[in-house]
């Protein structure tokens, strides 16, 4: 059901890869809400995804962009302006690769060099995406800036291994660009802290299955899925969320709070 919550605002989209991406769910719900956007994603994942069925879905133009290149973040805010016809209202960033979990590397025996790409890649690159958007004024008053996090930025989840420090900086970088973007232009900057999601990227954590039917029985409401997950990027770029910045959201099922749970004990005790 569409409430024209984004009608007339204008954004762009980073990381819709195929249609199991919280991405690909977000850019869907955002059309379908009134507004006008254009996707992104590096051109590597273009050529893995499926971006072009999406933008045709969207009506929406695609500009190539390596998150992690000033360059090519100048090129996309200033095309998309371009396209858009003004400034920006939201921006998602929905980026995060660690080529040390690909590889299958142990916490213990991590490449460095990997470990520095995870960083740039899935950290970093949002520090580089507002840093364009200020340099270019680029977003409106009261626009609205949210990355997708994990509570392993906060927990330890041994198969995580280098993304939850990424997942940490994330965050830090979401509250001091917040509280820089809202002194500048009222713009708000936030991160949600996400359930395990059967993304494509989300799968290839080691031990994921498990750990996602864990996580279904720890929660009350169960885990959040990515068509949730967009619902809730819906409202953090609506004008009904003008007052929240430089908060790490958590969109769990109620994961975050819960010690035990009646489900993970009952799994327990039927194994002993």
């Amino acid at each position: 059901m569409s409430y024209n919550l984004l009608k007339g605002k204008k954004g762009i989209i980073f990381g819709a890869l195929d249609e199991k991406s919280i991405a690909w769910k977000v850019a869907m719900r955002a059309h379908e809400e009134g507004a006008e956007f254009v996707l992104t994603n590096a051109p590597i994942a273009m050529r893995m995804g499926e971006i072009n069925k999406l933008a045709e879905a969207c009506n929406a133009q695609v500009i190539p962009a390596d998150a992690t290149s000033v360059e090519d973040l100048e090129n996309l805010f200033s095309k998309a302006q371009e396209i858009l016809g003004g400034k920006l209202d939201f921006v998602l960033h929905s980026i995060g690769m660690s080529p040390n979990i690909r590889k299958g590397k142990s916490y213990g025996d991590l490449n460095y060099e990997w470990f520095q790409k995870t960083l740039d890649i899935s950290a970093l690159s949002f520090h580089k995406v507002m840093h364009v958007a200020e340099k270019q004024d680029a977003m409106n008053e009261w626009g609205s800036i949210v990355a997708l996090s994990y509570i392993a930025a906060q927990r330890v989840f041994p198969d995580y291994t280098d993304m939850s420090h990424a997942k940490a900086l994330l965050e830090s970088i979401a509250r001091n660009y917040g509280h820089r973007f809202g002194n500048l232009k009222k713009v708000r900057v936030n991160t949600i802290s996400q359930s395990p999601t059967k993304t494509t990227a989300g799968t290839g954590v080691g031990g994921f299955d498990a750990f996602y039917d864990y996580a279904d029985k720890m929660s009350p409401l169960g885990n959040a899925s990515a068509e949730s997950c967009a619902d809730y990027c819906i409202t953090l770029f609506s004008d009904l969320t003008r007052m929240v910045t430089m908060q790490n959201l958590m969109h769990d099922g109620g994961f975050s709070y819960m010690g035990i749970s009646e489900g993970v004990v009952e799994m327990l005790n039927k194994q002993q």
